[in-house]
């Protein structure tokens, strides 16, 4: 398949549709071997879905919020893992924007380059001539074990000496992979440790985090494009609600494959379909589906029109759009909650899709960045007229 040319949204939302059968396919293979099957990510490559947030002058298509949203809510309806995990490869593989136009010529030179990445500071970073030493381990880097690059956080020092977050760019070789995915869900993401000892990074691959989140990139290049008018914190939320949505849908299409012919055990209900309990949960269900997409859409809507305008955001519009994601969170695993339940015993088997599906909506609400009631009380807080409690807003 031609990537080499820009593809609109709808085309790679078709694309990401044609993948489903592929995803499916690996899915068990991804949660037994707890990373993605190569022939898996080979086919997102493929299908251009690593090219979307890449700037156009390196053969990327900066492909809007929204277009994220619909690939990855179709690629979660294969596999919550593959989706998530692409997700996260747009996330830091956007951030690499923020640097030098120099530091993207290094890391855009590898096609369909892959980048991984956390918030997280728990690293150290000593000023040496030139850069930094870096030292530390960062958990849970989805993706990891295919990626070329690793986005890091970590704890640095102003110019006056002060403490202050720092990120950089790290190429995979440099450092070590702690082999320890063992969970109950998004096993397939294969969300490993890594580590660094004693990593120079040099000062063009160093950026003060907190200029970063209020919007101060180093980029040239970038400087026009929509794509890079928006906050962190407000592109990462809106990268990341597809693959809950998706999984919401494939819930309800686990559940309705299984339907025909099932019966409800010790009721007089020869058939599951024509139960009214059933009929009230599919659709109690798809009602929380709608409502999660609503919300889903509002935030990718929030960060593409703000993108073309120019238009600085608000605090509140900053809060919204993590309470946007906790609202998708909350609803999507409401949703895949009622069809599981409705799914009967023989579910918990693992040739049962729901089980899976399940698992991993739970296992994306307990998200730092994504756990409703957190994202619920940074929102409600600034509507109520105090400041953010928040660094990551």
């Amino acid at each position: 398949m031609d990537v080499t040319q820009t593809v609109p949204g709808p085309e790679l939302v078709r694309r990401a549709a044609e993948l489903v059968p592929l995803l499916q396919k690996h899915a068990s293979w991804s949660e037994e071997n707890r990373r993605l099957h190569d022939e898996v990510v080979e086919a997102m490559a493929d299908a251009g879905l690593f090219r979307m947030r890449v700037p156009r002058r390196y053969g990327g298509y900066e492909s809007d919020t929204r277009t994220l949203c619909d690939v990855a809510a179709h690629l979660a309806r294969g596999d919550g893992s593959a989706a998530w995990t692409a997700s996260v490869w747009w996330i830091p593989g956007w951030m690499v924007g923020m640097f030098p136009d120099e530091v993207q010529d290094e890391v855009f030179a590898t096609p369909d380059v892959r980048v991984c990445g956390t918030l997280s500071p728990t690293g150290g970073a000593e000023p040496r001539p030139g850069g930094v030493l870096l030292n530390g381990q960062w958990g849970f880097i989805s993706g990891a074990w295919h990626s070329q690059w690793q986005e890091i956080i970590a704890m640095g020092a102003a110019p006056d000496g002060t403490p202050m977050p720092v990120m950089m760019l790290v190429p995979m070789t440099d450092l070590e992979i702690v082999d320890d995915w063992y969970t109950a869900g998004m096993r397939g993401s294969g969300s490993v440790t890594t580590v660094a000892r004693d990593v120079f990074v040099p000062a063009e691959r160093v950026l003060p985090l907190p200029a970063v989140l209020q919007g101060q990139y180093a980029s040239a290049g970038n400087a026009d494009s929509p794509v890079w008018r928006a906050p962190l914190l407000g592109v990462a939320a809106a990268s990341s609600v597809g693959t809950v949505l998706g999984l919401a849908r494939a819930a309800r299409e686990a559940f309705l494959d299984r339907l025909p012919g099932r019966k409800i055990t010790y009721t007089s209900y020869e058939s599951q379909a024509e139960a009214p309990v059933t009929h009230l949960q599919v659709a109690e269900a798809t009602l929380k589906t709608d409502q999660a997409e609503f919300h889903a859409h509002r935030v990718t809507s929030l960060v593409d029109e703000k993108g073309r305008s120019g238009e600085p955001w608000t605090i509140e519009e900053r809060a919204r759009s993590r309470a946007d994601v906790g609202a998708v969170c909350q609803l999507g695993r409401a949703a895949v909650d009622v069809l599981a339940m409705a799914s009967g015993g023989s579910s918990i088997y693992s040739s049962v899709p729901i089980q899976r599906i399940a698992r991993d909506v739970q296992t994306v609400n307990l998200h730092a960045l994504m756990t409703p009631q957190t994202n619920y009380e940074l929102y409600g807080r600034v509507l109520c007229g105090l400041e953010p409690n928040s660094f990551y807003i």
